[in-house]
């Protein structure tokens, strides 16, 4: 036994998984030979800081507080200066860091440093210059791109109910006056679910689309290199998205843009495939049994194909953002913050990029139970380890996946982040049934593994993984294997395959 495939095997014992047999990295892997299907941004994996975060304000509350007063309470500011959250979200760099949510349509830009306490008519909080200059200095030090949306309440409009530009000008001028970039915009949050933007009363399609074409053509000149993303619908999974529909005004793609609107530079939507038990997701089928289950992983493909569809036909050949996602609305079911979501995290992001989705925005980094991040002490969870090895191991250029023997297990390859001809997966195992995937006479392997379906617990290659004292991350080495690689059952890995002379990848 030589002395690699020795560390192999006792790393792979300690994990609790079945090393490749001696020999087996004769065998080929044949991941030379997947071709290109496609590409993402450099920042296709993103996250949302939610506007109630930077200001403090109402957003879903922990499921151990009192249910009284609803799902949702006050909280905080987030510390956007804190050095650990700046050195955890520096690992998931390059991003997009996207300050939006509901919360934005009537946040109010206070242009002075002495804000008043309560925002004007119109406005339901103020966004402070001390606020917004550690959300700037956030996305500079963590290399992420802001994306943002404007003011839609009251406040903003004249008499006649029209949207005017003043409050969004004195937000971007201040902006640009430290420093900063809106790297892309939508003009409000989910105006899909037009009630949540606090229109006039009697608004109408229409309405909403004049806005928009005014706040097109204020953008174009005010800050030209701005991205405009639209039209930013919420997209849910069956059965959530039809009760949504029949229970409240929902207004479609093609209602929100029109042929003769202006033409965004992104074609943008959100997608949830559950509803958390906040809102009810108990008589929708939200459950733990079903959180890994091929149905629910599946889901988010009829959204892409809708999505898609409408872009072809309103925007054609923009590229498709998903700019908020998470397990389920209304801040997550409990076992979001679980290994159990890995499972769908992971998928997600791979069938969103097999499919033609350049960029997947998560939310949130660090609120409410589908966080990347805790929201008291910044300690990650599960899909913020899973998050970090695919930003370490899948590229910018998709390749067409490896045949797999069952639903259960999915497998995803992209081209390997700076190694010409190297190839990434990512593969997710949701059976109990191990499987496994050729990997070539020479890979490294992070095998993600937990002691419960539903713990916060997360093992990598049987070690627990950190943020160590100097900001580094600890806890994360790679195995090598050859060969074959078993992935256990209810297991996730992510492999790097160096040396895979795949000519897509060159």
């Amino acid at each position: 036994m030589t002395r690699r495939t020795g560390i192999a095997l006792v790393a792979f014992l300690a994990a609790g998984i079945t090393a490749p047999a001696l020999g087996a990295g004769q065998r080929s892997s044949g991941l030379s030979s997947l071709p290109a299907t496609g590409t993402v941004d450099p920042r296709f994996l993103s996250y949302n800081i939610e506007m109630a975060e930077v200001t403090g304000g109402n957003f879903w509350k922990p499921y151990s507080a009192p249910p009284a007063g609803g799902p949702k309470a006050y909280r905080g500011p987030i510390d956007l200066d804190s050095a650990k959250l700046r050195h955890l979200a520096a690992a998931l760099a390059p991003a997009y860091v996207r300050y939006s949510g509901t919360w934005a349509n009537a946040t109010w830009f206070a242009d002075a440093e002495a804000a008043p306490a309560k925002a004007p008519a119109g406005f339901d909080t103020v966004l402070t210059r001390q606020q917004w200059r550690s959300a700037v200095s956030f996305a500079k030090a963590s290399d992420a791109k802001i994306v943002t949306s404007f003011a839609s309440s009251l406040g903003t409009r004249d008499a006649a109910g029209v949207w005017q530009t003043d409050t969004a000008a004195r937000w971007l001028a201040y902006t640009r006056q430290i420093g900063g970039t809106i790297a892309a915009a939508e003009f409000v949050n989910e105006p899909s679910v037009i009630q949540l933007t606090q229109p006039p009363k009697g608004y109408t399609p229409e309405d909403y689309r004049r806005d928009y074409a005014r706040f097109v053509g204020w953008i174009r000149k005010a800050s030209p290199q701005t991205l405009i993303v639209a039209p930013g619908t919420a997209e849910l999974a069956e059965p959530a998205r039809s009760i949504m529909r029949k229970s409240q005004t929902v207004w479609e793609n093609e209602q929100l843009l029109a042929l003769d609107s202006p033409k965004p530079d992104v074609f943008s939507f959100h997608f949830y495939s559950a509803i958390s038990l906040r809102c009810g997701g108990a008589m929708m089928g939200s459950a733990l049994a079903k959180a890994t289950s091929p149905a629910l992983l599946d889901s988010v493909d009829a959204a892409i194909a809708l999505v898609t569809h409408d872009r072809d036909r309103l925007a054609p050949g923009k590229p498709i953002w998903n700019t908020e996602s998470a397990e389920g609305a209304c801040g997550g079911n409990p076992w979001a913050a679980t290994f159990a979501d890995s499972f769908r995290f992971v998928d997600t992001l791979g069938r969103s990029a097999r499919q033609g989705v350049r960029v997947f925005m998560h939310n949130t980094l660090a609120a409410s139970d589908y966080a990347l991040l805790d929201e008291k002490d910044f300690s990650p969870r599960p899909n913020y380890w899973a998050a970090v090895l695919w930003k370490r191991t899948m590229g910018t250029t998709v390749l067409a996946p490896p045949v797999t023997p069952s639903p259960e297990f999915r497998v995803y390859a992209h081209c390997l982040p700076g190694k010409k001809g190297g190839v990434g997966l990512a593969a997710v195992n949701v059976g109990d049934t191990p499987q496994e995937i050729a990997v070539g006479p020479r890979a490294q392997a992070w095998v993600l593994t937990a002691p419960a379906i539903d713990s916060k617990a997360l093992s990598v290659n049987g070690q627990a993984p950190s943020l160590a004292t100097n900001g580094s991350l600890a806890g994360l080495d790679a195995v090598p294997v050859a060969g074959s690689l078993t992935v256990p059952g209810k297991g996730i890995v992510f492999v790097a395959v160096a040396g895979a002379g795949n000519r897509a990848c060159r």
